[in-house]
């Protein structure tokens, strides 16, 4: 027992190290500023998102999806307050996630995460200054609940054949790069606006198109999703030192983040550890509902009607309308058999 654990050793210490440092951090910070009064008076942020660091890790949707629903929702708040929160959170939570699977050789989809990459890196500084800030309050709302109720639906009608999906798609097409390019900047300009997205799309495209294995497309959205999460917030802070009129952050963000962040540092972590040890359908069935679910809220909340209601329905089928037209391209996309070697699998999914 002893010489299995001094094995693993190796294979985790870079997300040992991140832990140390993140919260030597942490505490020198809340120590020294003076916050520990600030962390203790937002204890239901730092509850709230136990759970939703758990579903950032586990299933292919940032902890935004709980964080925003919440603070907009039932605390009233501003949907920029959500998003702004929702990417600060996630390039702590997100961030640990990723290292954990990197330091652990999870399985990643590096031919498609690439390219996505390099659009994310453009795609959400660029989202953040010319598009977030001038979409109103409600539009970001709807946006929001658009694109999560139609991940729901799509898991609610394909789960079966969804968590069936085994080994990883052997894609290797000139549209790779481009496929991956798209996702990358249509996705970061999505989540500087609503926090998240760009994890569904990537999970919806290995999912759908390339009919991937969820143990290889969820860890390639949360990597995606964490980088993304870190250009997001640091784009945000950067241009509210440069135009504040214009994006000024919440002093509330840094107030949660202060209570939620040593949380959600070990809960998506532990999100990626129990997704490959139990069953993915009952999370994903669950996590579908609550999308479709904020979905309806937000509808009733804000009373949407006219108009805007049917522009929101209309977005929901759009959203399922190309999914399902990825889902038959992808219709018969071979697979590598699960009894070819890991590592093979590995190889080819590294390009």
């Amino acid at each position: 027992m002893g010489l299995s654990s001094a094995r693993r050793l190796p294979r985790v210490w870079p997300f040992l190290a991140w832990l140390a440092v993140f919260y030597a951090g942490w505490l020198t910070l809340v120590t020294w500023g003076g916050y520990w009064s600030t962390v203790m008076a937002h204890w239901p942020i730092a509850l709230t998102m136990s759970v939703g660091s758990y579903v950032a890790g586990s299933t292919p949707m940032g902890g935004g999806t709980v964080a925003f629903p919440v603070l907009v929702l039932l605390f009233d708040l501003p949907g920029s307050l959500g998003r702004n929160f929702g990417l600060a959170i996630q390039s702590i939570g997100m961030t640990s996630a990723a290292i954990y699977i990197l330091s652990t050789h999870r399985p990643v989809d590096w031919r498609l995460l690439r390219p996505a990459l390099l659009g994310a890196i453009v795609g959400t500084p660029i989202g953040a200054a010319w598009v977030a800030p001038f979409v109103p309050d409600l539009w970001v709302k709807l946006i929001f609940g658009v694109i999560w109720a139609s991940f729901g639906i799509l898991h609610l009608v394909k789960i079966r054949e969804l968590t069936s999906n085994q080994g990883v798609a052997q894609h290797a097409s000139p549209y790779d790069l481009p496929i991956g390019i798209v996702i990358g900047l249509v996705g970061g300009i999505a989540s500087s606006i609503t926090g998240v997205g760009i994890d569904m799309m990537i999970y919806a495209t290995l999912v759908l198109l390339y009919r991937s294995d969820l143990k290889t497309a969820i860890p390639t959205s949360v990597i995606l999703m964490a980088f993304a999460s870190v250009v997001g917030i640091g784009s945000n802070v950067l241009l509210s030192r440069i135009a504040p009129e214009t994006y000024a952050i919440d002093p509330q963000v840094f107030a949660n983040w202060l209570a939620a962040a040593p949380v959600v540092a070990l809960g998506a972590p532990f999100g990626a550890i129990v997704v490959n040890l139990i069953s993915r359908t009952p999370t994903l069935i669950v996590v579908s509902l609550l999308c479709i679910g904020q979905f309806v809220w937000t509808l009733i909340h804000e009373q949407v009607s006219g108009i805007t209601l049917a522009g929101a329905l209309a977005g929901v089928l759009l959203c399922n309308a190309m999914f399902h037209a990825m889902y038959y391209l992808g219709k018969g996309e071979p697979l590598i058999p699960m009894d070819k070697p890991a590592e093979l699998a590995h190889e080819d999914a590294e390009g």
